[in-house]
């Protein structure tokens, strides 16, 4: 797995997560599950792709992006 091939997983990953936690209310249970469930799969993607700990930023921001866009998706309502 090249290092875009496992940014995109892992962006893609964070979507789901990143709707659910635009629904729930901030800092409650299901915001924080939402928030910190995926970071273990991400770190075996990691691990199981053979990357040192060099590309943990990239991940982070992967992470991250995927949270927002994810978000932003849960909060549109089509007319």
């Amino acid at each position: 797995m090249t290092l875009k091939e496992l940014m995109l997983t892992v962006f893609l990953l964070n979507l789901p997560f990143g709707h659910m936690r635009s629904k729930a209310v901030p800092y409650s249970r299901k915001w924080m599950l939402a928030v910190h469930l995926p970071v273990p799969f991400v770190i075996i993607l990691r691990i199981f792709s053979g990357f040192t700990m060099r590309v943990i930023p990239l991940m982070i921001l992967a992470d991250i992006a995927g949270q927002l866009v994810g978000g932003k998706l849960g909060k549109i309502r089509p007319r």
